[in-house]
């Protein structure tokens, strides 16, 4: 190469590399306002082990739309009413991506995860088998008298422990209520029992897989670590997750043999395979094993935890707990009906109870991580493409601006105003908005209020000795979701 070429070609090099620098320095002052982040690791030292109560902190300086830089990962925190409106409706598509961790690409669940797909026509397909097999108002209309049975054997394992005079761990009976219904629900079988003592080899892996991924991974924030692993959080996955999947394919396998002799149960699976079977190239028998697998993960552990915040607030606040209990008994009337589904609507005040027990104790203090697919401009900033995007619920539950008295257990405020979780209020958006809203919804709605209702229907719930209800631990863990520092452990009187 002679001398003009070489330099001509360093001149346009330099001129290239010059545009790229001004134009990466022009959108970092157009990215909304944050901490300044440290060389390399960016804003990581200062999330601390409640990163949701630290963003919610610097939200009161830097505002309600802020960017932080997480090793190489630019972040966008979302942490007001209307800023989530303005992400989640006016650029719903914009925004519909996912940043998906490194935990979830184990065992290829981000290949075909309803959780972490992009929202495209995979999504959309898994999206509709979701809505019609599962979660419809039909599905779930016909599926009531299992939920009452399930919830029977609940009330029931309760009054034995009310006899043998032992104390109930209720996040843990909830957890294995809720996994059982799930299980009969898709499989006509159990996959759990209140005694402990028992084996539980599923409840065990459902329950180590949301404590593993619900850790911060070094490896997200810094993707050069991949085939390290640094925390061994992808191969605890892996192990995890290779377990869940071989129980479903030893479960398919079981029914795929009875079928050929004529037998089936005409549940979840029975349809799903018929589908399979129809198409395998619309409905692959992988799919249907890591839907399984998000739909176990996703709803057995949120709705027990919510349960289990709920108790809590009502054993720190008897007066309430009490009210609640005498708008179940007035609607009642015959003291031995339980209360079942169709008497939801009829119960505001447990309706508001949940609502609150939901503002104040959301079941992920962040939203599952949305990412822009474009670069898009929002109130004059710029959110780039492939950002993180995350939308700190436990902020939003807790804004002054918005709910009086914000640390105060108060279902009364959900009386006084026309408030949903439906994803159409976004100051109250627990289970997502816009078309990344929780699928599982409806379900969960009709768990959290008959499962409770039920709990405060049929028993009094006293603290072991020495322990008064304001003492009561109120800490949380952050993970994937906010379970309880400490268990809630309490004594049932059956009334």
């Amino acid at each position: 190469m002679d001398y003009l070429s070489f330099f001509l070609s360093l001149s346009c090099l330099s001129i290239f590399i010059y545009a790229v620098i001004i134009t990466s320095l022009h959108n970092s002052r157009r990215l909304p306002p944050g901490p300044h982040p440290f060389p390399i690791i960016g804003n990581l030292l200062i999330l601390g082990d409640k990163p949701y109560q630290t963003l919610s902190t610097l939200s009161k300086r830097y505002g309600p739309l802020m960017s932080l830089k997480l090793g190489t990962k630019t972040t966008i925190v979302v942490s007001s009413a209307d800023m989530a409106r303005e992400f989640f409706h006016k650029h719903d598509r914009s925004f519909s991506g996912r940043s998906v961790p490194e935990t979830a690409r184990m065992v290829d669940h981000n290949k075909s995860s309803i959780v972490w797909l992009p929202a495209g026509d995979q999504w959309r397909r898994l999206r509709r088998i979701t809505k019609e097999y599962f979660f419809s108002v039909q599905s779930l209309d016909a599926s009531k008298l299992l939920r009452e049975k399930k919830i029977g054997e609940l009330l029931d394992h309760i009054d034995r422990c009310c006899t043998n005079g032992t104390v109930v761990n209720v996040g843990a009976v909830a957890f294995t209520t809720t996994l059982n219904v799930f299980s009969n629900y898709m499989f006509s079988l159990d996959l759990a029992q209140y005694d402990s003592v028992s084996s539980q080899e599923f409840k065990d892996a459902v329950w180590a897989l949301m404590e593993v991924c619900g850790k911060p991974n070094l490896v997200d924030f810094f993707p050069i670590l991949r085939p390290f692993d640094p925390q061994g959080l992808g191969r605890r996955v892996y192990h995890y997750g290779k377990k869940l999947l071989t129980i479903f394919d030893t479960i398919i396998d079981e029914r795929l043999q009875r079928r050929s002799n004529s037998s089936t149960n005409n549940d979840v699976l029975d349809m799903l395979l018929n589908l399979n079977m129809k198409d395998e190239f619309v409905f692959s028998r992988n799919e249907i094993k890591h839907l399984l697998l998000d739909l176990f993960i996703a709803g057995t552990d949120t709705i027990s935890s919510t349960l289990e915040w709920a108790m809590a607030e009502l054993i720190r606040n008897p007066q309430k707990m009490e009210l609640a209990r005498s708008k179940i008994f007035k609607l009642m009337q015959n003291e031995n009906r339980r209360i079942q589904e169709q008497d939801i609507s009829q119960l505001p005040y447990l309706q508001a109870i949940i609502k609150e027990t939901l503002r104040l104790h959301p079941a992920g203090a962040f939203l599952i991580p949305h990412e822009a697919i474009d670069n898009v401009e929002v109130q004059g900033f710029i959110v780039p493409k492939n950002a993180q995007i995350l939308c700190n619920l436990w902020a939003m539950g807790r804004d002054p601006q918005v709910w009086s008295d914000p640390e105060a257990f108060m279902p009364e405020r959900f009386m006084e105003v026309e408030i949903d979780y439906r994803g159409q209020d976004f100051e109250f958006i627990p289970f997502g908005a816009g078309r990344r809203i929780c699928p599982g919804l409806n379900i969960a709605h009709r768990m959290l209020h008959i499962v409770l209702g039920s709990l405060i229907q049929k028993f009094d719930w006293k603290l072991e000795e020495k322990i008064r209800p304001q003492d009561l631990d109120m800490g949380e863990k952050f993970g994937i979701t906010l379970p309880r520092n400490v268990p809630l452990m309490v004594n049932p009187i059956k009334l």
